[in-house]
């Protein structure tokens, strides 16, 4: 079975809307591309090694769309080497409409999504959902995800579409290397998913967070 890999780029205060371009998700939200001041060396690498190994991109309507608009054109140029890759995985487009498919190795899935989902998990091995914020819900409420790379940027934001907006169900979270930051100050997190559900405890207990040897 093969891993689900949730690629976001995310503020402060965890927006994820448009981050990459004005034109990309206008509506209501004046802060389209806030991510392009803040990329940097470090950060660009971070990204380009996180597609290492990718056979499949999962992306939402309008991810899908952006994407089939602009990699196509990118061949031989600055982005070639993901764009070679991303012209020629398959990609698998979640929507309720009739997306234009004219994007070589393009298909519509299904109406049961979850279902739809795992049958790509079982056919590929690394697969990424890039963006795609509406998508990242359903995957997050259902747990078909393995890995949660999150770009965390030093700006707020205040308003957008955010990473956990009415998605999120109570989840463990393992963190998979130490947290890497860049000179610009964006912060990169890779999480796995875990099993169970968030424990509580009692903070005025003396021993809290102290383990024990059995």
């Amino acid at each position: 079975m093969g891993l689900i890999h949730i690629e976001l780029f995310a503020t402060l205060d965890l927006v994820g809307q448009a981050p990459g371009g004005p034109d990309e998700d206008p509506e209501g939200f004046p802060f389209g591309g806030w991510q392009a001041p803040l990329i940097d060396e470090v950060a660009g690498a971070q990204i380009g090694a996180a597609y290492e190994g990718t056979d499949a991109l999962l992306l939402g309507r309008r991810t899908y769309d952006l994407f089939a608009a602009y990699w196509p054109h990118q061949k031989g140029g600055q982005d070639n080497e993901i764009a070679t890759l991303f012209n020629s995985v398959p990609k698998y487009v979640a929507s309720r409409g009739t997306p234009d498919l004219s994007w070589a190795g393009s298909t519509h899935l299904g109406p049961d999504l979850p279902a739809a989902v795992r049958e790509i998990r079982d056919r590929h091995e690394h697969i990424k959902v890039v963006g795609s914020l509406d998508l990242v819900q359903t995957l997050l409420r259902e747990k078909l995800f393995d890995r949660l790379d999150l770009w965390v940027h030093p700006v707020v934001l205040g308003v957008g579409k955010k990473v956990f907006d009415g998605g999120a169900v109570p989840t463990n979270i393992a963190l998979l290397e130490p947290p890497a930051a860049s000179p610009k100050g964006t912060v990169y997190l890779r999480y796995a998913l875990a099993d169970g559900t968030p424990a509580t405890g009692d903070m005025s207990e003396p021993d809290r967070g102290v383990g024990h040897d059995a």
